[in-house]
């Protein structure tokens, strides 16, 4: 009998590596727990969206249209029947007042009536705190001209060679570009979210040039975040498309034909 040399290999196992190739078989209990998992992800956003949609319309919705109601005269008359009848006829009327009330605010007579009342506010003590920070609110939620998000790119942040993702709110005007204007003329104010609240972050002050700027929309950005990187957006990098396009070219290409495949010649 002649001993195995160094140089043959003995025969494989045909099941040696078969739990590599098939994944194990979850339990009933795993089963029932990742479909649990699914199942909450599907109905906690609807659940919560229709919850908050019922609380607005029925609360404070509800309170406005009955608050608009009561100023209208009482009586039998046909306007009282048609305002009692139409569901939300306070809250068309409210809105309707709120733009003649804007238009009014724009013109020279309205900017007056405005700055008067804001004198009157801001002599009393307490109300004038509340008005100025109610109205720095609103201002900075309504007014998306200059103050949105205009794209999103990435910076070096919090040190050289570590990349964050940042909002960009615009270029830096006031009194910051002023005293920096050593950095370059053109210094933009960027907006860097924590993770997984992007509600909350630091708000930067850089040169454009250090900036990357991002192809994904400010949506798919905050998405990312409040996923902590586990939701990406779809991307589709241009040179690699061309690349496999060409690709695909040349494999049907070099393909032999059918007339070659099956010719007896």
């Amino acid at each position: 009998m002649t001993e195995p040399t160094e140089n043959e290999n003995p025969k494989p196992d045909k099941h040696s590596d078969a739990h590599l190739l098939k994944p194990q078989k979850q339990s009933l209990v795993a089963n029932i727990r990742s479909s649990f998992l699914a199942g909450i992800v599907v109905v906690a956003p609807i659940g919560i969206t229709v919850a908050i949609v019922y609380w607005f319309v029925t609360g404070p919705m509800a309170q406005l249209d009955t608050f608009v109601k009561r100023w209208f005269p009482a009586g039998d008359s046909n306007l009282e029947t048609i305002t009692r009848a139409i569901p939300g006829f306070g809250i068309l009327v409210a809105i309707i007042a709120i733009i003649l009330l804007g238009t009014f605010a724009k013109n020279f007579i309205g900017r007056a009536f405005i700055r008067f009342g804001e004198n009157l506010l801001d002599s009393m003590p307490v109300i004038r705190n509340l008005y100025r920070f109610f109205k720095n609110v609103f201002e900075t939620a309504l007014q998306q001209s200059e103050r949105s998000f205009k794209e999103v790119a990435l910076v070096e942040y919090p040190r050289a060679g570590a990349w964050a993702m940042a909002f960009v709110v615009g270029e830096a005007k006031g009194e910051v570009p002023h005293l920096l204007n050593d950095q370059g003329d053109r210094l933009t104010s960027i907006f860097v979210p924590t993770v997984p609240n992007p509600t909350s972050g630091f708000l930067l002050f850089v040169p454009h040039a250090a900036l990357r700027p991002l192809a994904m929309t400010v949506e798919e950005a905050a998405k990312l975040v409040f996923s902590m990187g586990l939701v990406v957006p779809e991307f589709s990098n241009f040179e690699d498309a061309v690349k496999k396009l060409e690709d695909a070219a040349a494999a049907a290409n070099s393909k032999p034909s059918r007339k070659r495949l099956f010719s007896t010649k």
